[in-house]
């Protein structure tokens, strides 16, 4: 069941039914030398994505600092690790409720009224060379589209000239790189999507989460762009439906939202990744039309 209510970017539908997912990961790392480990793995807390309960252990149990970046909701832990091993695992369950929308009617803002937060977002970064790819992005996606079908648009013609093949990129692999190579993974399809949507002027970040119903289950990247006066997300890769995902982290790009990023010498395991439907019916009807997560602008 759904209910319309008018939004600033037109009607929005609004979905009542709420879903809940177990989400967790467990990272097995061998330290060598005295290293400092940064985390973003914990869900977000945000409007419309609530943590029910989580919990994360650390074996050999170590001090861990937690930090909330109020502006983007990402939550970052750190922590101190001697030469050994560790075993950690995080845990959640977390219920989303999001919001539907009109495709039609989410439309997007001159850059002369966007807000003030969204400007960084406008901005070339490490893996999204906007600046690189302007002019492609105008002939190809410059016509009489606007708003979420532009948007959509680019991620359509991502979704079919990009193969998806992974082992065809590296840490180092920009949106650039991916666009000429015309290969990658999730990563370089949502980089490629920010990518395009800053060279139009559209306000665009990237965005890690825990997605069901992957094939290979892992930590999955997807974007938002800024429309109607909110963010909406978008996936060029179409591997799993919008209202499976479970937001993670938000930046400029990957380098802001890397699930883990370390100062020393690590040699790691291979991770495991889950994402669970609770609640889930024989009925259900899975969303991959237009979706937010968030009923406010940050």
């Amino acid at each position: 069941m759904v209910k319309t209510e008018a939004g600033s970017s037109g009607k929005l539908l609004l979905a009542n039914r709420s879903m809940r997912f177990s989400v967790g990961c467990e990272l097995c790392y061998r330290v060598t030398v005295p290293t400092t480990l940064f985390l973003n793995v914990d869900a977000q807390r945000t409007g419309q994505q609530t943590v029910r309960a989580d919990s994360f252990n650390l074996v050999p149990i170590t001090p861990v600092e937690v930090h909330l970046v109020s502006e983007t909701r990402n939550i970052y832990r750190r922590v101190l690790l001697n030469p050994g091993d560790y075993e950690i695992r995080y845990e959640a369950e977390v219920t989303s409720s999001p919001s539907i929308l009109d495709a039609a009617t989410v439309a997007d803002l001159a850059v002369a009224d966007l807000p003030f937060h969204t400007i960084p977002y406008l901005y070339p970064s490490r893996y999204c060379e906007s600046d690189r790819l302007r002019h492609f992005a105008w002939r190809e996606f410059g016509g009489s589209l606007r708003g979420h079908e532009l948007v959509d648009e680019m991620c359509s013609w991502i979704h079919q000239k990009i193969a998806y093949l992974p082992g065809t990129s590296q840490l180092e692999t920009s949106a650039y790189d991916t666009f000429t190579r015309r290969a990658g993974v999730c990563r370089d399809f949502a980089h490629l999507g920010v990518t395009f949507c800053r060279a139009l002027g559209i306000p665009a970040r990237f965005v890690s989460a825990y997605g069901w119903q992957l094939k290979q289950s892992d930590f999955h990247a997807v974007f938002e762009a800024y429309l109607g006066g909110r963010w909406c997300l978008f996936d060029p890769t179409r591997l799993c439906p919008m209202d499976g995902l479970v937001r993670i982290g938000v930046g400029r790009d990957a380098a802001d939202t890397a699930f883990a990023t370390f100062y020393g010498l690590i040699e790691d395991s291979p991770k495991k990744v889950w994402i669970d439907r609770m609640d889930a019916t024989s009925d259900d009807a899975l969303e991959w039309r237009a979706l937010a997560l968030s009923t406010t602008s940050t």
